[in-house]
């Protein structure tokens, strides 16, 4: 019976790319999309968004570096705890957090069973069209910042920003 150790899977994580230094233009659009999406967005809506996705993700890299930029930013410990069961602390988030996090539920989940129309009108309601749009492209983005960590073997807590 073969196990898996913390060490075993340290060198396998040392073995992966690097991916912005392997694919430098496709790193650089990402950070550039990420940048464009964000724009114009609350600053703590943009992290609710990002924490929500890596829960549902499991990148605790990327769940590690964000939580870290909300605090930073002057996010409550609560608030934080309660991203994860955010349906069952709904009166830790304003409807349009609660709307933001629905979305952001359904188009990372987006497999399971698309995006409900009720889930899209909820979100449509509480942001003009221009602010939906960034929501989505957000969305998006930390989705694929997911992906790229969790392929790559990114490791929590070893963010160079």
């Amino acid at each position: 019976m073969t196990t898996n150790t913390s060490t075993e899977s340290t060198n396998a994580t040392a073995n992966r790319l690097d991916f912005g230094a392997s694919a430098p233009k496709a790193f650089r659009a990402l950070i550039a999309f990420d940048a464009a999406a964000r724009q114009g967005l609350d600053p703590a809506l943009v992290e609710l968004i990002q924490i929500r996705s890596s829960h549902l993700n499991h990148c605790a890299y990327c769940l590690h570096m964000h939580t870290n930029d909300a605090r930073k930013a002057g996010e409550s410990e609560d608030r934080l705890h309660m991203v994860a069961v955010w349906r069952e602390a709904r009166h830790f988030f304003s409807e349009r957090e609660q709307a933001a996090l629905a979305l952001t539920d359904a188009l990372t989940l987006v497999a399971d069973a698309g995006v409900p129309d009720d889930v899209y009108a909820q979100a449509a309601a509480r942001f003009d069209e221009r602010e939906l749009a960034q929501v989505i492209a957000l969305i998006c983005t930390i989705n694929t910042w997911n992906r790229v960590a969790l392929s790559t073997g990114k490791v929590a807590g070893t963010d160079e920003r």
